[in-house]
């Protein structure tokens, strides 16, 4: 079983936990960011396409059997 920490060995261990996080500079959140703007509006227009081919598709299948 664990042994319990006090408060102040938490907050220590906590301080040199945090210490050793590499943050991003904000060049890499910009660029990031724009990466994952530019992915959805790429994938959402493909999905745009898709679902018009797949409805077109159906419609005309489905004006057959009329």
């Amino acid at each position: 079983m664990a042994t319990r920490t006090n408060p102040l060995q938490f907050i220590q261990q906590v301080r040199a936990e945090v210490s050793k996080v590499v943050w991003p500079t904000r060049r890499e959140v910009l660029m990031t960011s724009a990466m994952v703007f530019v992915m959805a509006t790429l994938f959402a227009i493909f999905f745009f396409f898709v679902d018009f081919l797949i409805r077109t598709g159906l419609d005309l299948i489905l004006s057959l059997g009329a």
